[in-house]
């Protein structure tokens, strides 16, 4: 696989299937529906509902409502991009993606969400995700891990690439 910046697109090519999967799995990775720890992770309170309910009651009024928006646009347009990796090519062919930098953000966004998702639902502990070197995918629980790692692997590369092009403005 390789990642560079190529006329204001973030392109990864040669994507193996495997990870062409992963990919497309982001848009459902980032949803924390039906994961009350995912929920509580995405839209913690500002302060403690005991001590401050009426702050608590504003923000999931106000605040919340919006998160929800912000996050359901990225989605969407992550999933726009992934349509790229739809897999109406030959089933065991690399294949590339092309990010529009334009659409960085929300990349950012939808990686993020995936990985606290994940982290939350699997209760990963710190060890466990600072752990680089475990290999083998012996369960579920274990991809997922490998997920939360490759999706940071992605937000680096677009952070690197957002920060190299507001420094260098010309492509």
């Amino acid at each position: 696989m390789e990642v560079f910046r190529h006329n204001g697109t973030l392109e990864i090519s040669e994507i193996d299937p495997f990870l062409a999967e992963l990919l497309r799995q982001i848009p459902t990775s980032a949803n924390p529906e039906g994961v009350p720890a995912a929920q509580q992770r995405l839209f913690s309170l500002p302060a403690d509902p005991e001590k401050h309910k009426e702050l608590c009651a504003e923000w999931k009024l106000y605040v919340e409502p919006e998160l929800r928006r912000i996050f359901e646009s990225a989605t969407e347009t992550v999933e726009g991009d992934l349509r790229q990796l739809g897999g109406n090519g030959k089933p065991f062919a690399n294949s590339t993606l092309r990010i529009p930098m334009a659409n960085s953000e929300a990349w950012l966004n939808a990686l993020n969400r995936a990985r606290l998702a994940l982290a939350a639902k699997y209760d990963f502990t710190d060890a466990e995700l600072c752990d680089h070197y475990r290999s083998p995918i012996g369960s579920r629980r274990d991809l997922s891990l490998f997920q939360v790692n490759f999706y940071g692997f992605l937000q680096e590369f677009i952070l690197r690439e957002l920060e190299c092009s507001s420094a260098a403005p010309n492509d």
